[in-house]
């Protein structure tokens, strides 16, 4: 199955609900008019659903006008959103995404929101990926830290990355019982110095 498919027709289900399955929706979700949906963007007193799913359309249709609200989006305290703002963020090739993940993953004040960003900065492959993900698990391997899935994230993107950079960071994570596992997986993918 498609993944863009997958994450089009999860996104569809939950907003149709969210709006009540309105005559609104069912046009948003239809319109091919680039225009009108980032009309939807800026337009005062548009629902939460009409937005995000305006910004969404845009945003996996490559058009940066989505950029804001889909970063916005990307920083919710709603896991789906989140989840979805990163589906199209990656889809969209906006040089601005990487630094935006990467400041959302990084900002100790906003860590509960943090899993979609670091997934996201895992994806990109971009150059502030790495420091952003080493930075974040950094802080995450404090005793009783309580954002083991932020924390699972970053060793799993660190890993996926293949950075030797992170060698350091992911050693540390050995010594926490349940991030070991995956930092070893992630130290396995790392390639081995030359001496």
């Amino acid at each position: 199955m498609d993944v863009r498919d997958e994450a089009s027709r999860a996104l569809t289900e939950r907003l149709r609900q969210e709006s009540g399955a309105s005559a609104a929706f069912e046009h948003l979700a239809v319109t091919g008019d680039h225009d009108e949906l980032a009309e939807v963007l800026t337009a005062p007193g548009q629902p939460l659903w009409a937005r995000e799913l305006a910004a969404f359309r845009l945003g996996v249709a490559g058009d940066r006008r989505a950029f804001e609200a889909l970063v916005l989006l990307l920083n919710h305290r709603d896991p789906p959103r989140c989840a979805a703002a990163a589906h199209a963020l990656a889809r969209l090739a906006d040089p601005r995404t990487a630094r935006a993940a990467a400041a959302l993953a990084t900002n100790e004040l906003r860590v509960a929101y943090a899993l979609h960003p670091v997934r996201l900065l895992a994806e990109l492959r971009a150059p502030e990926s790495v420091p952003a993900l080493i930075t974040t698990l950094q802080r995450r391997l404090r005793p009783h830290d309580p954002y083991r899935r932020v924390a699972l994230a970053c060793v799993e993107g660190l890993g996926a990355l293949g950075d030797p950079r992170a060698r350091p960071v992911l050693n540390e994570a050995l010594a926490h019982p349940s991030l070991a596992e995956a930092a070893v997986r992630a130290l396995a993918r790392i390639p081995k110095q030359r001496r």
